[in-house]
């Protein structure tokens, strides 16, 4: 218990660690849209390339250790997804399979077979930004976030709606 008088302290106390908080948690939502950006252009190269246009970018220490985006129409490899070849490209610079202090950011939320690369090259956490309606993924875990920004979700959205429209009409 606070001596009396001493309330003002712990209040005192109490608001700059609110205040810390929360310019931490900008910061961090800044970083995510700054990374996310380079995802999608990584998804638009995919879709030039008349892949799935899905971007990813692994985030080490603050600074981009790989990216990549689809391409398992070009490779006619089904494992090529932007997710397992940044991971691919990361393990490889950092000459170790764990990506213990790695942040992947996906412009699609990760099909199941990514999850479980996701998983098995155990990454801290995943940002995506739009929602997949493929997959019934369970990404209750903490470690899968969806990105705040409206504006890197919508554009995420579309290109990849887009890509869909363009393979049913070439389909016709």
């Amino acid at each position: 218990m606070a001596e009396p008088g001493q309330d003002w302290k712990i209040a005192a106390l109490m608001f700059l660690y609110l205040c810390a908080s929360f310019f931490l948690e900008l910061i961090r939502l800044k970083e995510d849209k700054y990374y996310m950006k380079i995802a999608y252009k990584e998804a638009e190269i995919a879709y030039k390339e008349n892949e799935i246009p899905i971007g990813a970018v692994i985030v080490c220490d603050g600074k981009v250790l790989s990216r990549a985006h689809n391409k398992r129409d070009s490779s006619n490899i089904v494992t090529r997804h932007a997710e397992i070849i940044a991971i691919e490209k990361a393990n490889k610079k950092k000459k170790n399979w764990r990506l213990n202090d790695c942040i992947l950011y996906t412009t699609l939320e990760p099909c199941n077979m990514c999850k479980e690369v996701i998983k098995s090259s155990k990454i801290s956490k995943i940002v995506y930004a739009a929602v997949s309606t493929n997959n019934n993924n369970d990404l209750t875990e903490n470690k899968f976030i969806q990105i705040k920004d409206k504006g890197i979700i919508e554009k995420s959205t579309i290109i990849i709606q887009n890509a869909f429209k363009q393979i049913r009409e070439k389909d016709k």
